[in-house]
């Protein structure tokens, strides 16, 4: 009986998340064959992009700061959800109205971000070590960090505190070195899926998870490691970590948290 009764609950979820999917892939057919597919993909076998929206990770109205955005494809998904004329029931309130300001390197990902998206987000083609960073309520930074050497990525991450607003929100992926097999995967399709971006394959600077979590306690944030590799031979994991804010205790990082 039980079963019964959740599976159409979980179709219907499934059905509102292929909408959102497609929405946020549609703009890339102006990019380019490639940008499309590419969007397609990304959209359809990343679960961090579900999981942002389904937990309410990202609040509606906030200024969110997209570092090593790609394409622009989270803005994309953003302003997806805004417009959506049905929500999932059971997940977080949609963030709608959300301001997207996207850094990215590769001029290439930036040029295609602002032709299938427009003005409808803010895209800068510049280095994440020395990028201004405005004020911001959430900065979301996904597999990009560790190519930059650990003494830039804690300077980064502690300029990221500064931006944050108080109560400020920071997704950050990373993979677990000390988990050996899985992250010997994630290393091999990251260098893949760069190459087939067309980019330079660099060097990586990696860490253990205990280490992550204790650079970012270490400057105020309040963090929570979740697993983000459903169905995937990596050791993906995605730390969400929360600034303290006026008011507010950084003790518990519960579902929504602060974006709610």
């Amino acid at each position: 009986m039980t079963l019964s009764m959740t599976m159409p609950c979980a179709r219907s979820d499934d059905h509102a998340w292929r909408r959102l999917r497609a929405a946020a892939s549609a703009p890339y057919r102006d990019a380019g064959r490639f940008a499309w597919h590419f969007a397609r993909g990304k959209l359809g076998f990343d679960p961090v992009f579900r999981h942002v929206l389904q937990h309410g990770l990202l609040a509606a109205g906030g200024r969110v700061l997209d570092i090593g955005c790609g394409q622009g494809l989270l803005a994309s998904l953003l302003l997806a959800a805004g417009r959506a004329d049905a929500w999932p029931e059971g997940w977080a309130p949609a963030p709608r109205g959300a301001r997207v300001t996207g850094i990215e390197l590769m001029l290439r990902d930036v040029e295609r971000a602002r032709r299938a998206l427009g003005g409808a987000a803010e895209f800068h083609c510049a280095d994440m070590r020395d990028a201004q960073l405005p004020a911001c309520d959430a900065v979301v930074i996904l597999d990009v960090l560790h190519y930059i050497d650990l003494a830039a990525q804690d300077a980064l991450l502690a300029r990221v505190h500064q931006a944050l607003a108080p109560g400020g929100r920071l997704l950050l992926r990373v993979g677990d070195a000390q988990a050996r097999h899985g992250f010997a995967v994630s290393q091999w399709v990251d260098r893949i899926v760069t190459a087939v971006r067309g980019h330079r394959v660099p060097p990586t600077f990696c860490r253990p998870l205990p280490a992550w979590m204790a650079r970012l306690q270490a400057l105020g944030f309040a963090v929570e490691a979740r697993p983000m590799s459903q169905g995937m031979p990596f050791a993906n994991v995605l730390l969400v970590a929360q600034r303290a804010g006026e008011g507010r205790s950084t003790a518990s990082l519960s579902e929504g948290g602060a974006s709610r």
